[in-house]
């Protein structure tokens, strides 16, 4: 579990970066001053400014952030203020035009800010771009194991594979022997090993003879352009996929069927990537590609404190044509963030099994 955790602080860390790279890129790109590329979150622990921008460590291990200059109006000086570096490296000098976020065109805006989800597109896009090219060998793979099951009682595990011609005809076999003892062969770790079991007759609903989830798994390798396309077919394909449960879900929660099981959270989320570690690296490769392209579909979203949010701001500013008042936009992001980690710390808390 401790494995597990390290690795989802990398992982989502990872993809906060890369996010946050989007955001640095396009600011700089429309000459933009970035004050701070942060790696972690504040406290600071270390920084150097290189330019005109510091890039520091801070304490907290979780994503990064980027600090543009204007981008908070509330904080940001007059239109013709100068700050003058006093010795401190978090004080600039503002050239003679104008480097504020807020001074720029409200498409050029709505660019940096959506070039954050642009990134983790593309990061996800080039993993499955990657597990396209490298292939997946054919394999019937136990995904999860019941309590009290069969299975769990001969000490079969998530991971195992199993030796068998197709899933179908694993299935049938199990079907037609239900209360009969019979063998399995499985691969683990590189060693085949065999268990004796009996099928159950009638097993509770959903769990199956066994007590076993399988997937069964395999694509041939292809050549880098049918790699790249494919790639770009399935990500999008996912993104669907996930706009439509997240559609399902408001849709059930507005008549009271909304079950928060569909949801996982940071506890969920390691012990899904500890058991796609022991699938293989393909595999945990396969999850971190689903997590980079989910946050897409969240960040998107147009609620307060993602991006999603602050591009409906932009749509109201451009329809009404003034923006917001600042303060509210700071209200509105600060509850929206306590929305979201509220929402995170019940599924948490469900997760672990106080409730």
């Amino acid at each position: 579990m401790l494995i597990g955790i390290i690795a989802i602080i990398i992982f989502l860390s990872v993809f906060v970066l890369i996010h946050e790279l989007g955001h640095f890129l396009a600011a700089k790109k429309f000459g933009l001053l970035v004050e701070e590329f942060g790696f972690g979150l504040p406290p600071r622990i270390w920084g150097k400014k290189i330019g005109e921008t510091i890039y520091s460590i801070n304490a907290l291990p979780f994503g990064g952030f980027v600090k543009i200059y204007g981008e908070n109006r509330e904080e940001e000086p007059t239109q013709n203020t100068r700050r003058v570096d006093s010795g401190h490296s978090d004080k600039f000098v503002i050239s003679g035009r104008n480097r504020s976020f807020s001074n720029l065109s409200i498409s050029k805006r709505a660019l940096i800010i959506a070039s954050g989800v642009l990134m983790n597109f593309l990061l996800g896009w080039l993993i499955i771009s990657i597990i396209f090219s490298i292939g997946i060998p054919q394999a019937i793979l136990i995904t999860k194991v019941e309590l009290n099951s069969p299975a769990a009682e001969i000490g079969l595990q998530a991971g195992d594979k199993i030796l068998s011609a197709g899933a179908d005809n694993f299935i049938k076999f199990i079907d037609e022997h239900r209360g009969q003892e019979i063998v399995i062969k499985i691969e683990r770790n590189g060693e085949i090993k065999e268990f004796k079991t009996i099928p159950r007759i009638n097993p509770p609903a959903g769990e199956g003879a066994l007590g076993i989830a399988l997937m069964e798994s395999g694509l041939a390798k292809q050549k880098f352009l049918s790699s790249i396309w494919e790639g770009l077919k399935t990500s999008v394909e996912i993104i669907q996929a996930v706009f439509a449960a997240i559609f399902n879900l408001i849709t059930k929660a507005f008549v009271g069927k909304a079950s928060l099981k569909q949801i996982a959270g940071p506890v969920g989320i390691v012990k899904i990537t500890a058991q796609a570690g022991t699938l293989g690296f393909v595999y945990l490769l396969q999850f971190l590609a689903l997590i980079s392209l989910n946050l897409v579909v969240i960040n998107i979203l147009p609620f307060p404190a993602l991006d999603g949010g602050r591009l409906l701001f932009l749509l109201i500013e451009k329809i009404k044509g003034s923006p917001l008042p600042a303060r509210f936009e700071r209200y509105a992001n600060t509850v929206g963030m306590a929305l979201l980690l509220f929402l995170m710390a019940i599924i948490t808390i469900k997760e672990i099994g106080i409730i």
